[in-house]
């Protein structure tokens, strides 16, 4: 992950909705390796308390759960994984706003 971003998530997350690293790995089911490509690559906030351990946001578990079935479901890599969770997540957000907007109708 990039170090701006990193210091941008670090002052954006409230800390008390962060997880420990061992306890993220423990509540997903994701290995450590994969969890260190998610944080390398940017997909997932992740916030750098040392220079070895990082916290992640509450609302990140539900995210990566979904990428753990879908990479294990469909045999994907996790950059493939990434890809089908980002178009479901604005899949969701286009049904909300398509939503809102009939709403005003």
């Amino acid at each position: 992950m990039r170090e701006d971003a990193v210091q941008k998530n670090e002052k954006s997350l409230v800390r008390s909705n962060l997880i420990h690293w061992s306890q993220f790995v423990q509540c997903t089911g994701v290995c450590p390796y994969r969890l260190s490509e998610l944080v390398e690559m940017g997909w997932i906030d992740a916030v750098r308390i040392s220079s070895e351990s990082y916290h992640f946001p509450e609302r990140e578990i539900f995210r990566v759960q979904k990428l753990m079935r879908i990479c294990r479901d469909f045999e994907l890599p996790t950059i493939g994984g990434t890809i089908i969770v980002d178009l479901l997540e604005r899949i969701e957000a286009m049904e909300k706003e398509i939503a809102q907007l009939r709403s005003l109708i």
